[in-house]
């Protein structure tokens, strides 16, 4: 399996993409697949998680840390980028087996070539630790200077974030502290420099500069170089913030300093041996079909790299690290998407991040109060301590420049189950009941008064219904009864049902649990459930649904007069149709397909797949997984095949409205692992034992994997008409 990827030549155009293609990250931070000498125009990032700050009105979003690894060329007074210079030959290198990134530029100058190679990586053995390796090698005698240090002039979305970036030198350090405007949070980035003793070789520090106006701290290398030969030099860059620890600076400085003293190679082979761990217990085999194989594992070293183990309480946004798209903020992804590849792979990781959850309860709360209901109505889109960074004007209208008024905030109420729904799947998969007695119990029993509290019920009819939402279907805002939305509730009664009839009461609480239990078996009995109509077989996406306009979505396509136009909201040309986003029923099928029969299954993925735009990249996934569960896994192959290859390829989705949307897409890739694992291998629970059923497509001859269940790993092979789970023994 070829475990690189290449692009060759440079396309100023695709520069933005590649920074997400060509993403290397550790949890704690993610750096874009830019160049080394690319300014703030380029978007280059070191994104952090779970910090973040808001300038004035603009949206509240994570922090890119000033850059570290900022390092360009000068040649007779000329500064060489490649966007701006010529150049003879670029190649830029993802070994994402070992998250490495590299790149190699033949520049062009009046007096030949220079070389430019470079190598780094973000630690995943210290999460708060950079390492780069520069490389030049000219064609000729002469002098050359590298211009190499920290670049404070962050790109930002909505930003400036940092009010100030004090930059300094110490000793054998450059460091820039920039503080946040919000609330004047500290960011410490600190380098130390590595110059090997080669033969012939002269590099000494000519210039500093510690301006603050500049933003930056700068060392100029002069190199008198001699033709043919390599001259290599190494940086150690450390990323601390004043959420980390109340010694962030001396911390951040003491760390490079170790780093240099150990040495570029031992970090480096640390570095591999920690992702070789890793993919001892995720990757995933595929004998037939390397295209496939390596696009699912290229998801999977996405996943990897995103995953919070420094923390035991964070969780992932729907961007990743990609940098500041979706505000930084976690979505119903991480439970519905994300979430199985770690429960089967790393469950401890799983664990940090329902726990997330469970710690910004609070923030649930607090947000359902607001809004006059009981119980928790989780952030739609969650920042620290569940604050709600989700706007009222979420798109902008592209003709007026105007804002528009959207409900995702106030009516994506299946957020809520999604969080229960992780819980217990967990549960499930772990055995680990502690997770309800550190606050797992009382988010999922939050979570059921909260929909206790929606539910509305006529006069002379005895079913329960939920009104005025929004499903996974966003195209659609204010529905009734919108399918996916109400199972889900009901999943969520059933959970808290479960937890209230399993727990000890004291006296003291056992009037209230004994109303409680009550309340919610009412609820979930008669909490109406759209079914297959009797004569189609089709369950409506919503009250009314069915009298929508029936047209193409080819043809609501060519009524759009302007290419960035918002397909959804009261007057977007989907709303009146019946053009849906995203999976939305599917998306229902497939989480409670045991409820129905594959005729049933097989009817609603041929009715709404057509009628599905697919703008969003959690939306292939279900309908490949539900294909499986007809028997069309070469059906579901396609499917499979996009969210798989959801960064690898140079297009995606870039813009909502005027909004730039752009970034990786770790939920097609979870979305990918769900497929393969639960979708062609059919991977399942049968009366508490893990069982699979061969679904493979065409030409894949076996399917390989390990899964953790219950504290024990399985290895589980699959090929057309066998599916082998076997206990690994230690």
């Amino acid at each position: 399996m070829n475990w690189n990827i290449e692009e060759l030549g440079y396309q100023p155009e695709k520069a933005t993409g590649l920074g997400n293609k060509f993403l290397i990250g550790n949890g704690y931070m993610g750096i874009r697949g830019t160049l080394e000498e690319s300014k703030k125009d380029q978007f280059p990032a070191v994104n952090l998680s779970g910090i973040y700050d808001q300038v004035g009105n603009g949206w509240r979003e994570p922090l890119n840390a000033p850059n570290g690894l900022f390092t360009r060329l000068l040649i007779e007074g000329k500064e060489y980028c490649l966007s701006e210079k010529e150049h003879k030959a670029h190649t830029m290198e993802l070994d994402y087996r070992h998250g490495i990134f590299r790149r190699e530029t033949v520049f062009e100058a009046a007096k030949g070539t220079v070389t430019l190679k470079t190598e780094r990586f973000a630690s995943m053995v210290d999460k708060h630790l950079i390492a780069l390796k520069v490389t030049l090698v000219p064609s000729y005698d002469g002098e050359i200077e590298v211009i190499t240090g920290i670049d404070g002039e962050v790109w930002d979305i909505n930003g400036p974030h940092y009010d100030s970036v004090l930059t300094g030198v110490t000793g054998e350090l450059i460091g820039a502290v920039a503080t946040t405007h919000e609330k004047q949070d500290k960011v410490a980035v600190y380098e130390a420099l590595e110059i090997p003793s080669v033969a012939g070789q002269e590099a000494a520090i000519a210039e500093q500069s510690t301006k603050e106006k500049d933003r930056t701290v700068l060392r100029h290398l002069k190199l008198q170089v001699t033709a043919e030969k390599s001259y290599t030099f190494f940086k150690y860059i450390s990323i601390y913030t004043s959420l980390d620890t109340a010694a962030f600076q001396e911390e951040g400085k003491q760390l490079v300093l170790e780093a240099k003293k150990r040495g570029y190679e031992a970090l480096l082979k640390e570095h591999k041996n920690n992702w070789e761990k890793k993919w001892s217990r995720s990757e995933v085999e595929i004998e037939g079909d390397d295209e496939a194989m390596e696009a699912l594992n290229y998801s999977l070293y996405h996943l990897h790299s995103i995953a919070p183990r420094h923390s035991k309480s964070l969780s992932i946004a729907a961007r990743g690290l990609s940098g500041q798209t979706y505000k930084g903020a976690v979505f119903w992804d991480t439970e519905m998407f994300m979430l199985d590849f770690f429960l089967f792979t790393e469950p401890e990781v799983a664990k940090t991040l329902l726990k997330y959850r469970i710690d910004t309860l609070k923030g649930a709360k607090a947000k359902a109060g607001d809004y006059g209901f009981c119980g928790a109505f989780y952030a739609w889109e969650s920042q620290e301590g569940g604050y709600d960074a989700c706007s009222d004007y979420n798109v902008t209208d592209v003709f007026t420049g105007r804002p528009m008024r959207t409900y995702f905030k106030d009516k994506q109420i299946h957020i809520s189950t999604a969080v229960v729904y992780g819980i217990m799947r967990y549960i499930e998969f772990t055995g680990d009941k502690e997770l309800l007695s550190e606050g797992g119990a009382e988010t999922i029993i939050e979570c059921a008064k909260f929909y206790y509290s929606l539910l509305i019920k006529r006069v002379k009819d005895e079913k329960y219904e939920l009104y005025d939402v929004i499903g996974p279907d966003e195209y659609h805002e204010r529905v009734n009864n919108n399918a996916y939305t109400n199972r889900m509730v009901k999943f969520t009664f059933e959970a808290a049902i479960k937890l209230l009839e399993e727990e000890t009461e004291n006296k003291a609480e056992a009037a209230e649990k004994t109303l409680l239990l009550e309340s919610f078996r009412d609820a979930a009995l008669h909490l109406y459930i759209p079914q297959p109509d009797e004569k189609t077989g089709i369950i409506e996406q919503f009250d009314g649904y069915e009298q929508l306009e029936d047209v193409s979505v080819e043809a609501v396509k060519g009524r759009l007069l302007h290419e960035k136009e918002y397909w959804g909201g009261a007057y977007g040309v989907a709303s009146h149709t019946k053009v849906i986003k995203q999976a939305d029923v599917v998306t229902m099928m497939n989480l409670f397909s045991s409820e129905y029969d594959m005729e049933i299954l097989y009817k609603n993925w041929a009715y709404y797949e057509p009628r599905t735009e697919h703008g969003s990249s959690l939306s292939a996934c279900m309908y490949s997984m539900v294909a499986c569960k007809c028997n069309m896994p070469d059906q579901a192959y396609p499917f499979f095949l996009k969210s798989a290859k959801a960064d690898l390829g140079d297009g995606g989705k870039q813009w909502a409205g005027l909004i730039y949307i752009g970034g990786t897409h770790p939920a097609a890739s979870g979305g990918a692992y769900m497929t393969a694992v639960e979708g062609f291998a059919g991977l399942k629970l049968e009366n508490g034992e893990l069982k699979a059923e061969p679904r493979l497509p065409k030409g894949w001859k076996h399917l390989k994997f390990k899964v953790q269940y219950l504290g024990e790993l399985y290895q589980v092979t699959v090929t057309k008409d066998k599916a082998e789970v076997e206990k690994i023994r230690d």
